[in-house]
């Protein structure tokens, strides 16, 4: 599991690296790319991170697992590769999307264009077996990304939380809420959004407010 770590989050990442629980992932996830079929493609375990730089970093969006399905994850939750059909949760976003910011619904399930603008789409966990949800799960992935979110909240300053769903509100535990903001809501996938714990929200709209009002530059969503 070799990769090159962005200068502005390696202060975190590097760190992580060393420890025990790290080297014993490292040890499963390499064997579960060696004896299977897994997601997504090693080169983009880390794309979170070589996409939204740690400075500019002001949203963050926090997933559980890649997509289990073929050619889907990219290393960004939630999202997937171009030209791949919308999973549920994803076409429940940009439904969301539409209503709340009165935009068309987007072509490209390929959420990179949000990453370059500083929304930071993290999984807890960063990589799965193909076919088998939440395969890779308790391996020491949420560790290692609680520790990103703490690092985030310690350090940084006005940074926006979305948190949907039940497993992704359980981090704001790791938010300093006096420094930061947290939007919290039902998640995207059907079972949430038909119960109505999911549409109306308005996150994206509600996120561009604070940032406007603290002077950053909003989101192009």
């Amino acid at each position: 599991m070799k990769t090159s770590i962005p200068e502005s989050w390696s202060h975190i990442i590097l760190p992580e690296f060393k420890k025990e629980y790290f080297k014993e992932l490292t040890s499963f996830v390499t064997t579960e790319y060696k004896k299977n079929t897994c997601y997504p493609e090693k080169k983009d375990i880390f794309a979170a991170f070589n996409w939204s730089s740690f400075n500019d970093t002001k949203v963050v969006i926090i997933g559980q697992d890649p997509y289990h399905g073929p050619n889907q994850a990219n290393g960004l939750c939630f999202s997937v590769k171009d030209d791949i059909k919308h999973p549920p949760s994803l076409i429940n976003i940009f439904k969301e999307l539409e209503t709340d910011l009165n935009i068309s619904y987007p072509e490209s399930g390929n959420l990179e264009r949000w990453a370059k603008q500083g929304v930071l789409l993290l999984n807890a966990t960063l990589t799965v077996k193909a076919h088998e949800a939440g395969s890779h799960q308790k391996k020491g992935w949420e560790t290692f990304t609680d520790t990103v979110i703490s690092k985030i909240s310690e350090e940084k300053e006005g940074v926006i939380f979305l948190l949907w769903g039940g497993f992704a509100k359980k981090k704001s535990k790791l938010i300093d809420t006096k420094k930061h903001h947290i939007l919290t809501s039902g998640h995207p996938s059907p079972l949430s959004a038909n119960r109505g714990y999911w549409f109306g929200n308005k996150h994206f709209s509600a996120a561009n407010t604070i940032l406007k009002d603290s002077g950053k530059a909003q989101v192009e969503w």
